[in-house]
């Protein structure tokens, strides 16, 4: 009874969460930085979340998170560009090599699916490597994919270096409800991840993270569960990468760098290696204090006469870099370690959550 009311409660809250989240749009307008804080934080939420799946519960260290992401954004704009305007996006390639049109959904499908198919031939031989070499490899491989996507020789594919434009966006496609739409798909996408974390893979995931030679002596078949969590994480990476490129408008693959892995990682760290409701309370804090909270300290401030030292552009991410600092000194496991907000309810909810890991 315990848990199915606290599930009931755990479904009430997501409810509610989704209401007011309409309903802020609703009042303070789509331009708002509050609207602003939740679309940008839910796309952060389920790539954290995605990364959380490799690196926390099943031990990986994985960097190439923003290669998956890379991977599904260009999937999913490359695919959904309007006949109409591909001859003016692809102005020094002849029109490209792409010359049909789907949907926004099958597109999110396709970026996914896409992603997925790159972890699964990278993952042949980097995932025989371990900890800091596994490392190394899935940061190259973020890099070799951003290089290759800028090549002219697959110009007509990618539009090299070049924008891509036009594609259906957040505002485009659910015009006035863009953070419902954004919450709706990525809370599906995290139910579905909650659900294989719950499953008899989820718990050979936490085995291998916690021991791989007793692991293995229960049978559990390393690489094939290693490329599992790979492939699936990607999967959902992919999708994260296709949200974020219908948050911005615009794609173009320089913003995929390696400090977006690391921004992602550094989510997962504060919420909590090993927690799913940690990973998205990290992101939409992340977000809110980087772009939002501490944005008066890059202007310059009057208080009568005088001029308040050290305010200037750039002086915002000094503040929240100490702010970082002092959460991860102070939280050495995180926000909310390896627990998850519903067994917070229960006296023996650590426990609990020790037990399931």
């Amino acid at each position: 009874m315990k848990k199915n009311l606290r599930l009931i409660l755990s479904l009430v809250a997501v409810a509610v969460l989704f209401f007011l989240a309409w309903l802020v749009e609703k009042t303070e307008g789509t331009q708002s930085m509050a609207v602003t804080v939740l679309q940008k934080g839910a796309v952060y939420a389920l790539i954290a979340v995605s990364m959380n799946l490799l690196n926390g519960f099943t031990g990986l260290f994985s960097l190439g998170q923003a290669g998956f992401m890379l991977v599904g954004a260009y999937t999913y704009a490359v695919l959904t560009i309007p006949m109409a305007k591909r001859a003016a996006v692809y102005q020094y390639y002849d029109g490209g090599w792409v010359q049909f049109t789907i949907g926004f959904l099958p597109a999110l499908l396709a970026a996914g699916a896409v992603a997925a198919v790159f972890a699964a031939l990278i993952g042949l031989p980097v995932l025989r490597l371990k900890g800091d070499y596994l490392a190394i490899a899935t940061l190259g491989f973020a890099e070799i994919i951003r290089a290759i996507v800028q090549w002219d020789g697959i110009g007509p594919l990618t539009n090299g270096s070049n924008l891509l434009k036009t594609y259906p966006t957040l505002k485009n496609i659910m015009p006035g409800n863009t953070v419902l739409f954004t919450f709706l798909v990525v809370g599906l996408c995290i139910g579905l991840i909650l659900l294989l974390i719950n499953s008899t893979y989820g718990r050979a995931f936490k085995a291998i993270r916690d021991d791989e030679t007793a692991a293995e002596a229960m049978g559990i078949n390393l690489f094939h569960h290693k490329q599992m969590a790979f492939v699936i994480s990607s999967f959902f990476a992919g999708i994260g990468g296709a949200l974020l490129a219908m948050y911005q408008g615009s794609l173009q693959a320089n913003s995929f760098k390696s400090s977006m892995t690391y921004e992602i990682l550094l989510i997962v760290v504060i919420g909590g290696l090993g927690s799913v409701s940690g990973s998205v309370l990290a992101s939409f804090l992340f977000i809110a204090a980087s772009e939002w909270w501490l944005r008066f300290l890059d202007s310059e401030m009057l208080i009568g006469d005088f001029q308040v030292p050290l305010l200037a552009p750039g002086f915002r991410m000094v503040v929240f870099s100490v702010v970082i600092m002092v959460v991860v000194l102070f939280f050495r496991k995180g926000i909310m370690g390896d627990r998850e907000l519903w067994e917070l309810g229960s006296r023996r909810g650590a426990k609990e959550g020790r037990k399931k890991a």
